[in-house]
């Protein structure tokens, strides 16, 4: 199903660099790096700290208003993915999202939240704009969709493409993109992302728990399993 870990990694450091690689559960080399924390990415804790740090000491992820929800508000699993739309892997996954709610309908509760990494990806940032920007005129998911696709441009003139193929107002559209109006919406979601331990793009949380590891498709799918097991019913 979804690419787990070590896509676009974020770990502490003092300079940007390629690490090594290991095959996905679709046979994809996975490319870890490690950045140096930057403006609108992440404030990171120091490597003697980072050292230190276990699962306990992360905060588990809390769906507010203020998120982007797919799915019945009352599923009994909750999966929280945070995301770079101009990460590959995060490409990859948004397919087997949607997979997982074809095979799980009713059960998940989808949520997506933003995590551009800027020193790799240029347009994260103002993809994760445009994002809130179609929010703001009721068609999140719609662009979502769009920004997500394999071949998808995150060019300015893209994604005013995008947003009138949509019927968003474009004027209203280009000044939120490039007036940063939602810099502060993007920020939350990274500073949140941090809290609960995100090191690497896409991360994903089932009811809470954070999925790391080289895991296969069974993996996750069967966190998700064992969640909606667990569930009370009714």
């Amino acid at each position: 199903m979804m690419a787990t870990d070590g896509q676009s990694s974020i770990e502490t450091g003092s300079a940007a660099r390629a690490g090594g690689g290991y095959r996905g559960p679709f046979g994809r080399k996975k490319k870890t790096v490690r950045t140096a924390a930057g403006r609108g990415t992440m404030t990171a804790a120091t490597d003697d700290t980072a050292g230190r740090m276990t699962l306990d000491t992360f905060a588990v992820p809390e769906v507010t208003g203020d998120d982007h929800v797919r799915g019945p508000a009352d599923a009994p699993v909750t999966v929280v993915e945070y995301g770079d739309y101009e990460c590959p892997y995060c490409r990859g996954a948004a397919r087997d999202v949607d997979r997982m709610l074809e095979q799980f309908p009713g059960q998940v509760r989808f949520v997506f939240r933003n995590f551009p990494i800027v020193q790799l990806h240029p347009h994260a940032e103002q993809a994760a704009e445009a994002a809130e920007a179609a929010a703001a005129q009721g068609k999140f998911w719609e662009m979502y969709d769009l920004l997500l696709r394999p071949s998808s441009g995150l060019d300015l003139d893209t994604l005013m493409d995008y947003a009138a193929g949509l019927g968003l107002d474009t004027g209203r559209f280009r000044g939120e993109v490039t007036g940063r109006a939602y810099a502060a919406k993007i920020e939350r979601d990274l500073e949140d992302g941090i809290k609960s331990g995100v090191n690497a793009t896409p991360k994903f949380y089932v009811d809470g728990e954070r999925i790391d590891g080289k895991l296969p498709l069974e993996g996750l799918e069967d966190a998700i399993r064992a969640a909606v097991r667990a569930a009370p019913a009714g």
